[in-house]
Order: structure tokens, then sequence, then C-alpha cells
């Protein structure tokens, strides 16, 4: 599961973990943190820490294993060369909202990843995103 700052979607992915059947029993989620170069790991921002600590400590608490790896280099490579590095059987993404010519632009490390992965891959987005939406007239006031 690659995590980056955006503790929203690092939360959503890990709710997409809760949910597989049998989450608790039978999976181990390695928590994966790609950068730029080598030395950006040694000054990892707050934001991007904080965000495993937090994706850590909510599977944690729902009887998940986790482990933790960091790597750098490109990030599509990263995640694939780490998934068959821990035997990975399903990568988890936290995909963001692009435009088409945002992704042309500037490339899609989610679509990188599933079209070279040889394990199933799952694109999630942010934790809000998954909520279901409140009908209107449950949340107008009367």
């Amino acid at each position: 599961m690659p995590i980056d700052s955006d503790e929203d979607r690092a939360m959503g992915q890990a709710e997409a973990v809760l949910e597989l059947p049998a989450a608790a029993d039978e999976v181990t989620v390695t928590l994966l943190h790609v950068f730029d170069d080598d030395g950006v790991a040694e000054n990892t921002s707050p934001t991007q820490i904080s965000a495993g600590r937090d994706v850590q400590d909510r599977l944690h608490d729902n009887g998940i294993a986790v482990e933790t790896m960091s790597t750098s280099g490109d990030p599509s490579t990263a995640i694939l060369s780490a998934a068959e590095e821990v035997g990975a059987d399903m990568i988890v993404l936290g995909g963001r909202k692009r435009s088409p010519l945002g992704s042309l632009i500037f490339g899609s490390v989610s679509q990188a990843v599933m079209l070279d992965s040889t394990i199933p891959v799952t694109i999630t987005g942010s934790l809000q995103a998954q909520e279901p939406p409140v009908p209107e007239e449950a949340s107008a006031t009367k």
C-alpha cells in the first residue's frame, strides 16, 4: 500500500483494506513510502510521517499486521518492485483526480502501475469520497 502525504487518501486506502474478507486474520499490509531521491527520506515531511502513522494505527486497531518500507526513484517502478519483493497479492493505491490533459502531461502513477502489474490493483479515492452521500431530505434543516 504505497502512501504519500495526503492523509485522507491514505485513510481511504486503509478502509479499502479493512473491507477485505477476513482482513484481520489473513492480511499483512506493507506501507510503502517512495521518495524522489535517497536524501529525501531523511528529510521526510511531517505530513507524510503523520499520514503513515495514522494509517498504521487505524490498521493495527483493527487487527491488521503492518510492515513499513521506504525506497526512492520513479514511483510506479518502485511500487511494482516493492510488491514483487514482498510477494504482494494486491496493490492498493490511492488515486487522485486529474483531468485527461493533466494525466497526459504529468503521467499517472496509478495508470502505469495498473498497466504493468501482474497482480490485482485496487485504486481507491479519498476517505471522504468513499462516504455515502447524504440524501437531501436528511441534510435539510426543518
